[in-house]
C-alpha cells in the first residue's frame, strides 16, 4: 500500500490491516482455512473436502497460504505430509465470527438465507475495495471529509480525484454516504459498524489479542480501560500468537466452525461479490 499522509504509526496500522485482508480475501482462501479447523490433514483428505477446486488450483492456494504464515506445511517423510494451522491462522478463526455479525446486520438480505462463509466471503469483497482501508479510518477519526482534503491524506502522491472512484465505489457499497458534489464525505451506518471488524483485525495482524480491539485508537470503545501496553507493533507479521478463545467482547458466543457453513453451501460455491458490483 502507497503511504498516506498520515502519522508513520497510523499508517502502519493502516497497512497491517490492508496486508492482513489481502491474505484472506483471495477467493477459496478462508474456505481452506476453515476446512483445516481441527488436525493437520494429508493433502488427499483436504481435497476430499475441497472437491470443487482442481489439484493444481487447490497446491497454489495452499502454497500462497504457507507463504503468508497462516499454514503449516510438515513433512512427516517422502510419502507422509501434512497441512495445518500455524498458531496464527489459528487465532485469525475468531475473527470471522465478528465479520459475519457485521454482515448479517448491514448487508442486504437476500431471498434466500446465505451460509456464513458466504456472508464473509462478501463482507471481505467491500473493504478490500483499493484504497478502502485509510479512507474508512479517516472518516471514522475525522467525521465529516471533503474530497480533496481526503486525497491529500490518503493518496498525497497522486493526483487528487483519483481519491473519487474509490469513494463512489464506498458510497455504492453503502459503506460511506455524501449529500451530493461538493458536500463532504461521512461513514455511514454499515460503514461506522465496521469498527468491530476492523478493530479485530487490526489487532490479530498486530499480534495482540482480540480483546485488545476494544483499544484501539479509533476503531475500539472510548469506555474501554487504557490498553496496558503500546498499541502500534513493530512487526507487521508476527512469528506466533497465542489461540485466541473464540470469545470476544465484539463477537457472538458459541461460535463453532460448522456454523460458518450453516445453509449449506453448494457443491460449486459462487464466486463472493465482484469489484464494482452490488452490496450483495
Amino acid at each position: 500500500m502507497a503511504p498516506t499522509a498520515l502519522p508513520p504509526d497510523t499508517d502502519a496500522d493502516i497497512a497491517r490491516v490492508a496486508e492482513a485482508l489481502a491474505m484472506i480475501t483471495p477467493r477459496w482462501n478462508v474456505r481452506i482455512l476453515l476446512a483445516l479447523s481441527g488436525s493437520p490433514m494429508r493433502y488427499s483428505e483436504l481435497a476430499a473436502k475441497m472437491s470443487w477446486l482442481r489439484d493444481g488450483h487447490l497446491h497454489s492456494k495452499l502454497t500462497s497460504l504457507c507463504d503468508a504464515g497462516l499454514v503449516e506445511r510438515t513433512e512427516h517423510d517422502a510419502r507422509h505430509v501434512t497441512y495445518g494451522h500455524t498458531e496464527r491462522g489459528a487465532a485469525l478463526l475468531p475473527v470471522l465470527p465478528v465479520i459475519v455479525t457485521w454482515a448479517e446486520e448491514y448487508l442486504d438480505t437476500p431471498d434466500v438465507p446465505l451460509p456464513a462463509i458466504e456472508q464473509i466471503e462478501d463482507s471481505l469483497t467491500l473493504i478490500t475495495r483499493r484504497h478502502a482501508a485509510a479512507i474508512l479510518w479517516v472518516l471514522k477519526s475525522r467525521g465529516e471529509v471533503s474530497g480533496r482534503a481526503l486525497a491529500r491524506i490518503v493518496m498525497p502522491s497522486s493526483d487528487w480525484t483519483n481519491i473519487y472512484p474509490p469513494l463512489r465505489q464506498l458510497v455504492a457499497d453503502g459503506l460511506a454516504d455524501t449529500e451530493g458534489i461538493g458536500c463532504p464525505y461521512r461513514l455511514s451506518a454499515a460503514g461506522d459498524g465496521l469498527g468491530a471488524v476492523l478493530g479485530a483485525l487490526s489487532a490479530w495482524s498486530a499480534g495482540q489479542p482480540l480483546t485488545q480491539a476494544a483499544q484501539h485508537p479509533v476503531w475500539g470503545h472510548p469506555q474501554a480501560k487504557p490498553a496496558p501496553r503500546p498499541w502500534i507493533s513493530s512487526q507487521s507479521r508476527p512469528a506466533s500468537v497465542a489461540l485466541l478463545p473464540v470469545r470476544t467482547p465484539q463477537s457472538p458466543a458459541a461460535w463453532h466452525n460448522r456454523d460458518l457453513f450453516s445453509h449449506a453451501a453448494t457443491a460449486h460455491p459462487k464466486a463472493a461479490i465482484p469489484a464494482g458490483g452490488p452490496r450483495r
